[in-house]
């Protein structure tokens, strides 16, 4: 296939083993409402001085970031973009925290500098020395999608060549108790928790690529006849019939609302296709999308998804080669992300 975009390399910090894929054959569970991410022995890999200094958010969106550039072999990208719902959370109620205490006087610039959306983008670029692109998108539950959409633009376009695309938000307990008293998460596999997932993208041919980037798009308020005719579309640019997806992945979270929801769209759209989910093992955020791409991403890459994924009674399935990605916000928001296999 011709102009190609392909996932070359990721790496995620989430509820699941950070920096490994582990959740694969062995994932963790949980049962809290809240489940912080499991964060490495940064020691490893910042100096001292760094780990006292950058903020959760930031030293792991520097670490995988670092890792999936070191992975898919390139120094620096061409490009930066991130896509964020509520960036550097943790460093805002810090700074937001000391006004309320000691006004206006005395306050620490370093967590006001590290407050803003973009900081994570800068960072990046910093310490890669990327002086190209660099964009930041803050649109609630389609961040991450519209990030990835900027660099499959412009990947296509031809105006890069290797593009970072991350997805990253935290979550603090303040937080998480204003979100609570906002909309309760019920249900046994609805939790709240943390994203940080760093990808590579390029338009060149990859040995080792994880897979490749059919087609994005995403829409507000469709109707049925609109998403299907788009799904249709996207696998027939691929040069391949609908039919020929082999599962749909979803970002249903557990809540019985979530639920009904995506029964109703996803009977509609896709009929008795495989339906997968992710969010029962890795928690929802508003960046949690990043971690649907990731996780079929690495399926297709090893051409098997395990048990653990699938949405109901099913066993694990051997040779997947297309995954559609299908994200439902608010029943306002949808997205439509497809990705194949390399082989494919």
């Amino acid at each position: 296939m011709r102009n190609c975009i392909y996932i070359s390399a990721a790496k995620q910090i989430s509820a699941q083993s950070p920096l490994t894929d582990d959740w694969m054959e062995r994932p963790l569970r949980y049962g809290e409402s809240f489940v912080p991410a499991v964060d490495p022995d940064y020691r490893r890999y910042f100096p001292p001085n760094a780990v006292r200094r950058l903020g959760k958010i930031l030293k792991r969106a520097l670490l995988v970031s670092r890792q999936a550039m070191e992975a898919a072999g390139i120094d620096a990208p061409d490009a930066i973009v991130t896509g964020t719902g509520f960036g550097c959370i943790e460093n805002t109620e810090i700074f937001l925290d000391a006004m309320l205490r000691e006004g206006e006087t005395f306050l620490k610039p370093t967590h006001f500098m590290q407050s803003t959306h973009n900081t994570i983008s800068s960072l990046i670029a910093t310490d890669c020395r990327c002086h190209g692109y660099n964009m930041t998108y803050s649109h609630k539950a389609l961040s991450f999608e519209c990030a990835l959409l900027d660099a499959f633009i412009r990947l296509k376009n031809g105006e890069a060549a290797h593009v970072l695309a991350g997805g990253h938000d935290e979550l603090t307990p303040h937080f998480h108790t204003l979100l609570q008293r906002l909309q309760r998460m019920e249900g046994e596999t609805a939790f709240r928790s943390e994203t940080a997932v760093g990808m590579m993208l390029t338009n060149r041919p990859a040995a080792n690529a994880l897979c490749r980037v059919d087609g994005i798009e995403t829409f507000y308020r469709p109707d049925m006849r609109r998403l299907k005719r788009a799904a249709d579309a996207m696998a027939a640019q691929a040069g391949y019939r609908y039919d020929g997806i082999d599962a749909v992945m979803t970002g249903c979270n557990g809540m019985p609302a979530d639920e009904q929801a995506y029964d109703r769209w996803c009977s509609a759209l896709f009929g008795d296709k495989k339906r997968l989910r992710y969010k029962h093992l890795f928690g929802d955020s508003f960046s949690s999308s990043a971690m649907g791409v990731y996780a079929a991403a690495t399926c297709l890459h090893r051409r098997r998804i395990p048990a653990h994924l699938f949405d109901g009674v099913g066993g694990a399935a051997d040779g997947a080669g297309r995954i559609l990605l299908y994200h439902l916000s608010e029943n306002k928001t949808h997205s439509l992300i497809l990705l194949s296999s390399c082989g494919n």
